[in-house]
């Protein structure tokens, strides 16, 4: 339910506010350049697509949404988070869905 929830949150934002959700993804913008820039608290991560260093078992430089840390404009991704069997299937699709899409983006430049 909560998955299918965040996938359609722009289409609820829209038929609530009977606007664009434009400024709900500008403010979610914000919020990440800030704890970018400044840093996130001590003792808490965000959400971020950053290159995939292998961590979690994600294929090493794709663009992938890992936990991660920032301090000083720098991010590092959290380690050692555990990962049920749902949410594991999960990341294998989107990886997998990543990998596709890199792959299609690269034939267009031969």
């Amino acid at each position: 339910m909560f998955i299918t929830t965040v996938q359609q949150r722009g289409a609820a934002i829209i038929k609530a506010r009977k606007l664009s959700s434009a400024l709900s993804a500008a403010s979610a913008a914000c919020d990440h350049i800030r704890d970018w820039v400044l840093g996130t608290p001590k003792g808490t991560w965000v959400s971020m697509g950053v290159y995939s260093d292998g961590s979690y078992g994600i294929r090493p430089g794709l663009v992938y949404s890992f936990p991660v840390t920032c301090e000083k404009g720098r991010w590092s991704i959290v380690q050692g988070l555990m990962i049920d069997e749902f949410s594991r299937a999960k990341m294998d699709a989107t990886e997998k869905e990543l990998v596709e899409e890199k792959s299609m983006a690269y034939s267009c430049l031969d």
